[in-house]
């Protein structure tokens, strides 16, 4: 019996990054003088779970780069639908020549750990250690090891689980800023048993 399902065509595109969705993050970093920064990073994620290891990538002709190899310090500040614009402004308007705090209506607010500062606004505040930085080319990959994880009060239920998905998490794809949609599933239930219904 011959098959009518339409066949998808596929293009070979040209190599590059097409790895969407990703979180768009804002980056706070400082120096010893005490000035700092906040830049929207995009090229971020998970490395390991025990040691928590995250990194960023970052251009080495941004204004922020000097601040973060220097200090070996940042803070990964995650962003959602009403951070939106400040996401944006912090990615596409250079330190050099605005204060994006300001600009932004952000509060900066003393890290335990370390230096630069944290962003109020932010539902997750993480701070980070640099361990390695490999030149790959554009970009320089930070790798570096969770130290302290600060979250919103607001969204921690009477257990003190918190709700990180009712924060309203902005995610970056291929230019787009998009707001998470509607709950799929969660982890491991393609697989998990179905509960038997008790009989009366």
């Amino acid at each position: 019996m011959q098959s009518h399902q339409k066949k998808t065509v596929k293009t070979n595109f040209k190599p590059g990054n097409m790895l969407y969705p990703l979180p768009a993050v804002m980056v706070s970093v400082g120096d010893i003088n005490g000035n700092s920064n906040i830049l929207t990073v995009a090229w971020t994620g998970t490395v390991c779970t025990n040691p928590p290891m995250v990194y960023i990538s970052v251009r080495p002709e941004r204004y922020s780069y000097k601040m973060l190899r220097d200090s070996g310090e940042f803070v990964i500040n995650l962003t959602t639908k009403s951070l939106t614009r400040a996401t944006d402004y912090c990615g596409v308007r250079s330190g050099r020549d605005v204060d994006k705090w300001k600009e932004c209506g952000l509060t900066p607010v003393a890290a335990d750990a370390v230096r630069c500062p944290m962003i109020e606004e932010s539902p997750v505040n993480i701070e980070c250690r640099v361990t390695e930085v490999k030149e790959l080319g554009s970009h320089h990959m930070f790798l570096a090891e969770v130290i302290a994880v600060h979250v919103d009060e607001a969204y921690l239920d009477e257990k003190g689980s918190f709700h990180l998905n009712d924060t309203g998490l902005l995610a970056y794809s291929h230019g787009t800023y998009l707001g998470l949609g509607e709950t799929l599933g969660t982890f491991g239930y393609s697989v998990r048993k179905k509960k038997k219904k008790k009989k009366r």
